[in-house]
């Protein structure tokens, strides 16, 4: 177990440092949308008829386009409050 709490210890640690850093946020706000427009692109163009073919991979993988969204929506409105919050005490 000793091995899971060094994992677990060094992904919090790289988290903290992503959501502490307001480049570092945008730098993976961009590649996030980046992989989403992608996605949608490979789903809509590049697979289509790979996905027409099974009602159910197709509801897999635009389910999982819309979890990916939400995801990057998600994570872009932190850095809008956590500007906002840094602007704040900025300011006092």
């Amino acid at each position: 177990m000793p091995q899971s709490s060094s994992w677990l210890s060094t992904t919090v640690a790289i988290a903290r440092a992503i959501l502490h850093d307001r480049a570092t946020r945008r730098k993976w706000l961009g590649c996030g949308a980046l992989l989403m427009l992608g996605v949608f692109a490979l789903g809509l163009w590049g697979i289509d008829g790979w996905l027409g073919q099974s009602p159910l991979r197709f509801i897999i993988w635009w389910l999982g386009c819309a979890a990916l969204t939400i995801i990057i929506m998600l994570f872009a409105l932190y850095d809008a409050l956590a500007v906002i919050r840094e602007e704040r005490s900025r300011t006092r």
